[in-house]
């Protein structure tokens, strides 16, 4: 940012000094002046130095405020970022195909087996078992070893 210094006009330079244009970029402070009065030479020291003062004052309030800027608009375009996720998030959300998976899932508990299924196979299983475990101790096992029971 450039600073703008007073400007000292000797007794020899009566031409009054014409105000460099502020820059368009940034924020810039304006002093309120009436249009039809020229610019006053400053002079004295304690003046100079007064308005230096004032000058350096402006120019670190408008260094905040250029930082306190910058700060929000990464702050807006983070923000911004976020809202574009969440949007993009909800609109790949196909509601149809969980309500297919949910199908799917249903019909597969549908097909398990419930309960009476499940008792008649452990009565066949153990009826079963019975019958094989009679005839092995009776005829025993071909080549391992003979019947057990008496025939």
């Amino acid at each position: 940012m450039a600073k703008i210094e007073p400007t000292v006009v000797t007794p020899t330079n009566t031409e009054p000094p014409v105000a460099s244009p502020p820059p368009a970029s940034g924020p810039t402070l304006v002093a309120a002046t009436p249009a039809a009065e020229t610019v006053a030479p400053v002079t004295e020291p304690r003046k100079l130095d007064q308005l230096s003062r004032i000058e350096e004052k402006a120019a670190r309030i408008e260094e905040k405020f250029a930082r306190y800027e910058a700060v929000l608009t990464r702050a807006e375009a983070s923000l911004e970022r976020s809202a574009h996720k969440v949007d993009a998030a909800a609109g790949t959300m196909d509601f149809a195909s969980i309500r297919g998976e949910i199908t799917a899932l249903r019909n597969r508990v549908d097909a398990t087996p419930r309960a009476g299924t499940l008792f008649i196979t452990a009565i066949v299983t153990a009826v079963l078992t019975v019958l094989l475990t009679i005839l092995v101790l009776k005829f025993g096992v071909p080549g391992l070893f003979g019947g057990l029971l008496p025939r």
